[in-house]
C-alpha cells in the first residue's frame, strides 16, 4: 500500500484542481471537461492509496452514479450547469458517503446564499414596488444570514441554534400553536419575497456553482486532513 505521503500528494493535486475549477467557473462560467475527467481518472489512485477493496470501490461508484443522476435532473431543470454536474460526480469518487454529504450541505448553503444575493442585485426596479423590493431584500439577507450561520456551525462544530436562543424562543412562544403560526408566517414572507425577486429578474443569471462545489470540497478536505493522518 502506498505511503501517507502519496495520499497527501493526491489530495494536494485534487485541491489544485478544485482551485482551477473555481477560477475558470468564476471567469468563464464553465469548467473544462479535461479537468473533470482528470479528477475522475485519478480517483482509482486514491482508492489504492487507502487500500480499498472491491466492496469499497463499488460503494464509491454507486455514490458517483447516484450523484450524476440527481445532478442531471437539476441540469434538466436548469438549476446546474453541465460542468457542475460532471465535477460533482467526479468528486463523489473521492469522498466517503458521510463526508460527501457534508460537501453537499455546504455546497447548497454557499451556492444558495450566493444565488439569492446575486438575484437580489439583479432585480429590475419598478415604480410603486418599493415595499416589495424591500421585502425581497429582507428575504435575500435572511437567506444569506441563515446560510452563513450553517457554515459557521459546521466549521466550529456548534449547533446552528444555541440552547440559549432556543430558551428565548420558547419563552416568547410558549405554546406549540404559537410556534407553528410564527413558522408559517416566516415561510409565507419568504415565499412572497422570493417570488418577487424571481419576477423582477432583468436577465437569467449564470450562477457559478462550481465555486460553491469547490469551496465545499476544499473545506471538508481541510477539516479531515487536520483531524486525521489520512483523509478517509
Amino acid at each position: 500500500m502506498p505511503s501517507g505521503a502519496f495520499s497527501y500528494a493526491l489530495l494536494l493535486a485534487l485541491a489544485i484542481a478544485l482551485l482551477v475549477a473555481a477560477f475558470t467557473d468564476l471567469k468563464r462560467r464553465e469548467i473544462d471537461n479535461t479537468l473533470n475527467l482528470g479528477i475522475a481518472l485519478a480517483a482509482p489512485l486514491w482508492w489504492l492509496s487507502l487500500g480499498f477493496g472491491w466492496s469499497d470501490v463499488a460503494w464509491q461508484l454507486g455514490l458517483a452514479l447516484l450523484t450524476f443522476v440527481i445532478a442531471c435532473v437539476l441540469f434538466a431543470l436548469r438549476q446546474m450547469g453541465g460542468g457542475d454536474v460532471k465535477l460533482l460526480a467526479a468528486l463523489a469518487l473521492w469522498f466517503a458517503p458521510g463526508s460527501f454529504g457534508q460537501v453537499i450541505v455546504l455546497m447548497a448553503m454557499i451556492g444558495g446564499g450566493a444565488s439569492i444575493a446575486m438575484a437580489a442585485f439583479n432585480m429590475e426596479r419598478v415604480s410603486g414596488e418599493k415595499l416589495r423590493d424591500a421585502l425581497g431584500w429582507v428575504v435575500a439577507l435572511g437567506w444569506v444570514w441563515a446560510a452563513a450561520s450553517v457554515v459557521y456551525a459546521l466549521a466550529t462544530h456548534q449547533p446552528v441554534i444555541s440552547s440559549a436562543r432556543l430558551d428565548v424562543v420558547h419563552r416568547a412562544l410558549p405554546q406549540a400553536w404559537m410556534l407553528a403560526l410564527a413558522t408559517l408566517a416566516v415561510v409565507i414572507v419568504f415565499l412572497l419575497g422570493f417570488r418577487h425577486i424571481m419576477r423582477r429578474q432583468k436577465s437569467r443569471l449564470p450562477i457559478p456553482y462550481g465555486v460553491a462545489i469547490s469551496a465545499a470540497a476544499l473545506w471538508v478536505m481541510g477539516e479531515q486532513a487536520l483531524s486525521s493522518p489520512i483523509v478517509g
